[in-house]
């Protein structure tokens, strides 16, 4: 059994910065990537940030240059650090990771977090 548990979302003003942070844990053998999703309103779940095992990391364009995503291999945690955050941002952001539970290759599945909620308004 995987869990994903989210943490660091809430209410902020524009122009403002949050992290959030993920963490995973279970019957773990292996991550691959981990990441945010975020779902607004009336609108589809989209990517927002992902990191490789290796370090390699993608960036919607949406939150380029003002977003950092980063992980801590030893704690099976992720973060994202969002900076100059406005209205736009607000959603629900979810963390999700491919993760292995053996060592077969097969084994590597996605999972997901329940989500945590960013609003952004004065």
């Amino acid at each position: 059994q995987v869990q994903l548990v989210e943490s660091g979302g809430g209410l902020v003003q524009p122009g403002g910065s949050l992290r959030l942070s993920c963490a995973a844990s279970g019957s773990i053998f292996n991550i691959n990537s981990m990441g945010w999703y975020r779902q607004a309103p009336g609108k589809e779940r989209e990517l927002v940030a992902r990191i490789f095992s290796n370090g390699i990391t993608n960036y919607a364009d949406s939150v380029k240059g003002r977003s950092t995503i980063s992980r801590d291999n030893v704690k099976n945690t992720v973060y994202l650090q969002m900076n100059s955050l406005n209205p736009e941002d607000t959603a629900v952001y979810y963390c999700y990771a491919v993760i292995s539970t053996s060592l077969s290759a097969s084994s590597f599945r996605n999972y997901w977090g329940e989500g945590t909620l960013i609003t952004v308004s004065p």
